[in-house]
């Protein structure tokens, strides 16, 4: 991590944190974004030349309002170190354990499959995905859980930083091929897939937005 250990944190950088920590099964404690990075807290990392892509907000949404989206993990590998080294606190991203846990109490259901017929099952899936909105929101428009954390039922599948190798072993973070991407259900995507619906390895229906939010070990 590029931060200064025995520093105070640059309050002028540090993202708006949910209300409360979680306690995970663990015993561990961790402190999460309320909400996904913003398109404008992602441009000012751009705009310190650090950030490659320079994103624009959806029309209908400020850049404050809009999560920022269309990000592979590479992009996103570059924002959490600018970050970290300019808030001088080391966030990372959740892994899919601390995600699934803080999502649960807001996540749907599973909805039953329409056809009971298992040649009928990609017209379940259809049918019921149509129903859900896949379209880009402002943020804090779904459901905040009981620590006050912000849209993790919405639109936007957030990278997380647990690498996916299938039967090929274990690899280097460095040399990861995809990552799990945490949303509805969990997808696999390559590490250079900023848009799934035209290529990714999503699992089950593809993710319609790729954003992150950001989670710390240590108090700020």
């Amino acid at each position: 991590m590029l931060y200064r250990s025995g520093t105070l944190p640059n309050r002028a950088y540090l993202p708006q944190m949910a209300e409360t920590s979680v306690q995970l099964p663990d015993g561990r404690v961790i402190f999460v974004q309320k909400y996904e990075v913003s398109v404008a807290e992602w441009n000012a990392c751009h705009a310190e030349g650090v950030c490659s892509e320079k994103l624009r907000p959806p029309k209908g949404l400020t850049a404050a309002d809009a999560p920022a989206t269309g990000l592979n993990y590479l992009d996103i590998s570059q924002y959490v170190r600018w970050i970290s080294e300019r808030a001088n606190h080391p966030f990372r991203l959740p892994a899919t354990k601390e995600w699934e846990f803080m999502a649960k109490p807001v996540l749907p259901e599973k909805p039953e499959p329409i056809f009971s017929d298992p040649s009928l099952r990609w017209a379940s899936d259809y049918l019921v995905n149509a129903r859900k909105s896949r379209r880009l929101e402002k943020r804090g428009s779904f459901s905040t859980n009981a620590q006050g954390i912000a849209d993790l039922d919405g639109s936007v599948w957030e990278w997380t930083d647990d690498c996916y190798v299938g039967e090929s072993g274990t690899v280097s973070k460095q040399r990861c091929p995809a990552f799990y991407v945490a949303g509805e259900h969990m997808a696999v995507i390559p590490f250079l897939v900023r848009d799934p619906a035209r290529g990714g390895c999503a699992v089950g229906t593809p993710p319609p937005h790729l954003g992150f939010r950001l989670v710390t070990d240590k108090k700020i």
